[in-house]
């Protein structure tokens, strides 16, 4: 039973706590009944049958209503007390307290001993006394009720740990995701690019056949890809032209920048972003940044990301580029499978685009008119002539 909320109210659980007796005497199980109940515990079991006490608190496990106290004699035909106490102690869920009173006429040292060792707290010899069997069980009684105390207690400030951290989760997204925001505003006009990559890398994974709330995960995670620009300077950010080799290597520095600020983090979606921010810029040949990878070494939301980002910029104007026509960039993509892009992925992409005609409509329909692209798309695009594209 759960544990009442108030400390105080010890007398009230230990009234109502649910105590199992055994002892194959029939005398003594009524005795002993008796005696618990004149002291006002109201929900005593008893039994003359061992098996019978161990059915009964198997059927309590599984009802979610397991008891209290066992109170078992050692010496029963059957099932010995000391092997019912280690049915019971292996039964009883780990981190679960149930204490365990011994009453026998066995007054020899080793059987005390035993029934300790096996899993008993407390061990009383026959014939008791009623003061006794008072102080004994109330007792037991009183250590478990301060275990499920702590228990509860324990369970509510993980509850409040977790809370916090989904909190904290929370607001941190939200700061990267505004961080993410801020630097496109920094590159062009409408700052679309990210949602719209968003929205086309969950349509290849959903393609891909990835769980539904896997896709969900790449939808919100993938916008993330290029947080990193934030730490780039303007004057390299919003170049219009060429970038010299130095620029270019100041550029793909966003790829860690993006990679620290994602770090460390406890939800899946902002480990899935950290993967994306790191990993978009690789290429299946081998030939891309900032590590080289080549095929499956490059996670799967990184090549999905780069062929949606890629695609997106194509066909968006830049200051650097006019916007590529739907069919030449189609193909463009359809050029790299294999080089560029891992071919499962371009094999997705190609069967959204001839089963979605209304695509690039659903994309841009982010924002009515949205205009905009990612400025080191020249990593990737190869018409856009830039330093380190072949």
């Amino acid at each position: 039973m759960r544990a009442p909320a108030g400390v105080d109210e010890v007398l009230r659980y230990a009234n109502d706590a649910r105590i199992l007796v055994v002892d194959d005497e029939p005398a003594n199980t009524v005795l002993l009944e008796r005696i618990l109940r004149s002291f006002g515990h109201r929900q005593v079991t008893a039994t003359t049958d061992p098996l019978e006490a161990w059915t009964l608190f198997e059927h309590g496990l599984r009802q979610h209503a397991p008891f209290d106290l066992l109170c078992t004699d050692l010496h029963m035909p059957g099932l010995g007390g000391l092997q019912l106490i280690e049915r019971v102690t292996a039964a009883t869920p780990q981190g679960d307290f149930l204490p365990i009173l011994v009453l026998t006429a066995d007054l020899q040292p080793a059987a005390e001993h035993e029934a300790l060792v096996r899993g008993a707290q407390d061990f009383v010899t026959k014939p008791f006394r009623k003061e006794q069997i008072q102080l004994r069980v109330g007792n037991l009684l009183r250590t478990r009720y301060l275990h499920l105390q702590l228990r509860d207690h324990a369970g509510r400030l993980e509850e409040l740990v977790r809370e916090r951290t989904i909190e904290l989760e929370a607001a941190r997204l939200d700061a990267l995701e505004r961080l993410a925001s801020a630097a496109e505003y920094r590159d062009h006009a409408t700052g679309r690019h990210a949602q719209r990559v968003g929205l086309l890398a969950a349509l290849v994974g959903e393609r891909l056949g990835l769980p539904e709330e896997e896709v969900e995960l790449l939808h919100r995670a993938a916008p993330l890809h290029d947080v990193g620009k934030i730490g780039i300077p303007d004057h390299i950010l919003l170049k219009p032209g060429r970038l010299t080799d130095d620029e270019f290597s100041q550029m793909k520095e966003h790829v860690a920048v993006g990679s620290r600020l994602l770090s460390q983090g406890r939800s899946r979606l902002i480990v899935m972003a950290e993967r994306i921010a790191a990993y978009h810029h690789e290429r299946w040949d081998g030939s891309g940044y900032p590590r080289g990878l080549r095929g499956d070494d490059i996670p799967l939301v990184g090549q999905i990301v780069a062929v949606a980002d890629v695609f997106d910029t194509l066909i968006h104007e830049r200051p650097y580029k006019h916007a590529w026509p739907l069919a030449e960039a189609v193909e463009e993509i359809r050029r790299q499978r294999g080089r560029w892009f891992a071919p499962r992925v371009v094999d997705a992409f190609l069967a959204l685009v001839a089963g979605r005609p209304e695509l690039v409509t659903d994309l841009d329909g982010i924002v009515v008119g949205a205009v905009g692209g990612d400025d080191d798309a020249g990593d990737h695009a190869r018409p856009v002539e830039r330093p380190g594209e072949d």
